[in-house]
């Protein structure tokens, strides 16, 4: 069996897992100890909290408090390796993957890299608009959010400054709604302290759905309930509505309408990444992979795929499970139960998924909560949001940081992350004459 540098042969079966996403960090964290010998491979050396990104781009919280090292997160067990890099391709002929740093044989692969933006073929919205997958493109949408209105100071007074001013949020889900209201929130108690020259009447912040609602997935109340409280906050609602282009600076809809805006953010989609040596892989809706309820890839009795990057029906989810962190969670720990029972040549356990509920913020006291045929909104809804977010964080530190943030915000109405970061220019060495 080849190995990367470093990572010995062992006499338990090797399981590599690639991603270290809500799904395969629990895996993983299930089946170290456990007579495995565990390869973490991920592109990061941290874990990332994806359902609080909008609070990083938005000054809420610290980068740190939503990422957590992987390495610390294990030190000191036996068997486990954790390497960064990025998968190339998958040898399934050979049960080998091709890595940014080297191949490596496997006894068993799990596939659980997630998913990223779909811009749906569109390249001019690809290149114009913001994505917000991935700490560092929070912290680059913070930044750009701030530099407009640095940039808007110095703008004369008579100028046009809505399409500075403007705000865009495309998608209508939980991540589209949480922005656009966290955004409002900036707009009221934030923005107009820190930039008294300027003139917020003039600000506009839109949310574009292409769906004839917001937050398609969740109840009927929920969508009617965040649709009001958005409106309520100064946001425009638009649904109904499809982006067909956005060149920067105008965002043009299907109904022929243009948006004057340079900052459109993106939460419209998502979808798989291909993987070479997987082009005969079924795949379903955004490219998800196609797996049986063992998140077995079929034909292959040693590769199993999990969370955002599978697809799995069940009499009651016909199109899939949605992609959110319970699915990937529950997926991981059957997965992880499943591979033990079959060590021990035991049958393995189908998966069911169990719906704990959905739930989105909308702003400071507002949420929407569905848990069964129970829906919540408001103060009651925004309450259970939070506690369930801090029970969801890796790490007690984390945890600590993020409540004292949440508590600072609420009580003094400030966001005290306002941070303009940049990467640091390269150091031109001067020459001597």
């Amino acid at each position: 069996m080849l190995s990367l540098p470093n990572i010995p042969v062992s006499n338990n079966p090797r399981i590599i897992v690639i991603g270290a996403g809500f799904a395969g960090l629990r895996l993983v964290r299930s089946l170290v100890k456990r007579n495995f010998q565990v390869v973490l491979i991920d592109r990061n050396n941290y874990h990332q909290f994806q359902p609080l990104y909008y609070q990083v781009a938005t000054s809420g919280l610290e980068p740190s408090s939503i990422a957590f090292p992987l390495r610390k997160l294990f030190q000191g067990i036996p068997d486990f390796h954790f390497r960064m890099a990025e998968l190339e391709r998958v040898d399934v002929e050979n049960n080998q993957i091709q890595t940014s740093i080297g191949t490596l044989g496997y006894d068993i692969l799990v596939l659980a890299l997630g998913a990223v933006t779909n811009y749906f073929g569109n390249k001019e919205i690809e290149a114009n608009s913001l994505a917000m997958k991935s700490v560092s493109q929070a912290i680059q949408l913070r930044n750009i959010l701030l530099e407009n209105y640095e940039e808007a100071l110095n703008l004369p007074v008579e100028a046009d400054q809505e399409g500075i001013m403007n705000i865009v949020v495309v998608g209508g889900g939980p991540t589209g709604v949480e922005l656009a209201g966290s955004i409002a929130d900036m707009k009221k108690f934030v923005f107009p302290s820190d930039y008294p020259e300027l003139d917020f009447t003039r600000m506009k912040i839109f949310i574009l759905e292409a769906a004839d609602r917001l937050l398609a997935p969740m109840s009927d109340f929920a969508s009617k309930r965040a649709t009001s409280y958005l409106i309520k906050m100064g946001v425009t609602v638009k649904t109904g509505a499809a982006v067909e282009g956005y060149d920067g600076a105008t965002i043009t809809l299907n109904t022929g309408e243009k948006i004057a805006s340079r900052t459109v953010l993106w939460a419209a989609g998502v979808k798989v990444p291909d993987i070479p040596g997987l082009e005969n892989a079924s795949r379903g809706r955004g490219g998800r992979i196609v797996v049986d309820r063992f998140n077995r890839l079929s034909p292959h009795k040693n590769i199993y795929v999990i969370g955002d990057q599978a697809i799995m029906t069940e009499d009651a989810f016909p199109q899939g499970h949605p992609q959110v962190a319970q699915p990937a969670i529950q997926q991981a720990r059957l997965l992880a139960h499943n591979l033990l029972r079959s060590k021990k040549n035991l049958e393995m356990v189908p998966f069911t998924y169990h719906d704990k509920g959905s739930m989105a913020t909308v702003g400071r006291n507002k949420a929407v909560v569905d848990i069964g045929h129970l829906h919540i909104g408001g103060f009651i809804a925004w309450l259970i949001w939070i506690l369930v977010h801090l029970m969801a964080i890796v790490g007690t530190k984390n945890r600590f940081f993020i409540f004292i943030n949440w508590a600072w915000n609420y009580l003094t109405y400030d966001q005290s992350l306002r941070l303009i970061i940049r990467s640091a220019a390269p150091r031109i060495p001067q020459v001597m004459v």
